[in-house]
């Protein structure tokens, strides 16, 4: 390779992708959804931040900040090639700082005296009053006050509260409100302990689907409960894409070296599915997996428990006929 002064090198890495692509090609470029944020034409997964110069091809999964490593690692120019380009150019464009916004201080909301309307609501959902009894002896549900919602705690290994999971108990808009507290850490969300000696935790979508389950099983507390905070799963036909690990079940495990066995109990519907299968690839190698979706496709653990405790009512209705 003919040698190249390190002067050029230089002058050709201090060049921005940003900066070179609106210089010289600028057609190529198009206005993403985003803020701040633009997309190739030619390729529909490359991203690029037009503040920082930061840009990833989600395809290929690669990135960076430079019109070096651009022109090397999409557009597939030799390192020869690119700083040629470059080497005569000089930095016109410095990317702003870009501003970190102070984290948010995490309190849990004020609670109520009792919980006789989050009772009321999650018994009507099939959620046995032993479990629920539970769960606030342990201080990972309550009431909270002035909207009377649901709040599942998360606690970390010395029992703070760093996580809470507001869910409305009014459904009459047809739209339940549901939303993390803010400053909470999804790394600590909720979970209901196991007694001494178990090996397995099983994880959840919901918090609901956790008391659901748990309740399902007689209130047993054979194993550890984990909610994962939900899961970003592909619209069912989209193309497919890997998921990464859940961060409150990768944090639990590193919490946890005992534990052995990791049951999936997601829903039984296409995100529920998808997540199973990545859960299992990503963690079979070093544990046991059992998968233990709903029997009823479509459904979740909530719904289940929701028909399993109708089903005695309808049975008594008629006998009482």
């Amino acid at each position: 390779m003919p040698w190249i002064p390190e002067e050029e090198i230089k002058r050709a890495r201090e060049i921005t992708a940003i900066e070179y692509l609106k210089k010289y090609q600028p057609n190529r470029l198009k206005k993403s959804s985003a803020r701040n944020e633009w997309e190739l034409t030619d390729h529909d997964s490359f991203k690029i931040n037009e503040l920082t110069s930061q840009w990833h091809w989600k395809s290929r999964d690669i990135g960076g900040t430079s019109a070096l490593n651009f022109l090397i690692h999409v557009d597939g120019c030799s390192f020869l090639e690119a700083v040629q380009m470059l080497k005569d150019e000089y930095p016109t464009y410095i990317p702003p700082p870009v501003e970190t916004k102070p984290k948010k201080l995490f309190v849990l909301p004020p609670a109520s005296p009792d919980c006789r309307r989050v009772f009321r609501y999650l018994k009507e959902r099939g959620i046995s009053g032993e479990v629920l009894q539970q769960c606030v002896h342990l201080g990972i549900l309550y009431e909270s006050l002035p909207y009377h919602n649901a709040v599942f705690v998360g606690r970390d290994e010395n029992q703070v509260a760093r996580y809470a999971f507001l869910r409305g108990i009014y459904d009459a808009s047809g739209k339940a409100f549901k939303m993390e507290q803010a400053g909470s850490e999804k790394a600590y969300a909720f979970c209901v302990p196991a007694q001494t000696g178990c090996r397995r935790v099983a994880v959840y979508e919901a918090c609901v689907d956790v008391l659901a389950h748990m309740t399902l099983e007689q209130g047993s507390r054979d194993k550890y409960r984990l909610e994962l905070g939900g899961i970003s799963a592909p619209k069912e036909g989209q193309s497919q894409r890997s998921m990464k690990k859940p961060q409150a079940l990768e944090h639990f495990l590193s919490q946890h070296p005992e534990i052995t066995e990791i049951e999936v109990c997601t829903d039984n519907d296409f995100a529920g599915r998808w997540a199973c299968e990545h859960i299992r690839k990503a963690y079979e190698g070093s544990y046991r997996i059992i998968e233990n979706l709903p029997e009823i496709e479509g459904a979740d653990w909530a719904d289940m428990a929701k028909m399993a405790a109708r089903t005695p009512e309808k049975r008594q209705n008629r006998e009482a006929r």
